[in-house]
């Protein structure tokens, strides 16, 4: 038996679904499940943010299936009460993982970030719980840079201004009036890099992180908008 989350699921033959989950130790795992009816349905289970207890069949486990057969699955605790943008929030999350991490890719630790940075959202939405899972996520994918050192090997100074610069990292530049970022056209604090790579990111921090987070993810996402998104500036409208 394995805890794991639903990141999606879509109709599959009869009363059957295929389910993307996030289970703990293995990382994403595609699988089938038959759905039931009446008081035996596992639909009310069956939803995003809901933490589940899973055993997957031992001959789809040993084979090594692409697409595995659940034998049994049943909640392991209520689920994430999460609403409003932390609801969204949790959406972006899952669309990230569906979107950007494969089946092959063993990311045994991503379940305890996912599993924090919900618990985070639900006790209220800040978008520093975002920033935290994006950078776990890029670094498990090997797409995050370094925030021990700048590109020529110095220790990141929190008075100092960075700009990010592909295959290189954070190059140290002079400071100037402009402290925003844009897809790399603007400076990044150090103070901010620090705060991010502590996981301590300040009010006046977010939207650079934000800046630095979109643009190191844009590339991997391609062309292909994130519906989750949609819904975020939906809501803010």
């Amino acid at each position: 038996m394995k805890r794991g989350y639903v990141l999606h699921h879509r109709p599959f033959r009869e009363s059957s679904v295929i389910v993307n989950l996030l289970i703990e130790g293995v990382g994403r795992v595609d699988a089938i499940t038959r759905v039931g009816s009446g008081k035996r349905s596992i639909k009310s289970i069956l939803q995003p943010f809901q933490p589940l207890i899973i055993q997957f069949s031992a001959q789809s486990e040993a084979k090594n299936l692409g697409l595995k057969n659940i034998t049994q699955i049943e909640s392991a605790a209520p689920a994430m009460p999460l609403t409003g943008n932390s609801l969204y929030s949790g959406f972006y999350l899952n669309e990230l993982l569906v979107r950007l991490l494969s089946v092959e890719h063993q990311a045994e630790g991503l379940f305890l970030e996912y599993h924090r940075a919900l618990m985070s959202l639900a006790k209220g939405f800040c978008s520093s719980h975002l920033r935290y899972f994006e950078m776990a996520l890029l670094l498990e994918l090997g797409a995050f840079p370094s925030l021990n050192y700048d590109s020529q090997g110095h220790d990141l100074e929190a008075q100092c201004c960075y700009r990010f610069v592909a295959e290189s990292g954070f190059l140290p530049v002079v400071q100037t009036k402009d402290s925003s970022f844009s897809h790399g056209k603007g400076n990044l604090t150090g103070a901010m890099l620090l705060a991010l790579a502590s996981q301590n990111l300040q009010t006046d921090q977010l939207n650079q992180a934000k800046g630095l987070m979109r643009y190191l993810l844009t590339p991997l996402l391609g062309n292909k908008p994130l519906l989750s998104r949609q819904l975020f500036a939906k809501n803010a409208q």
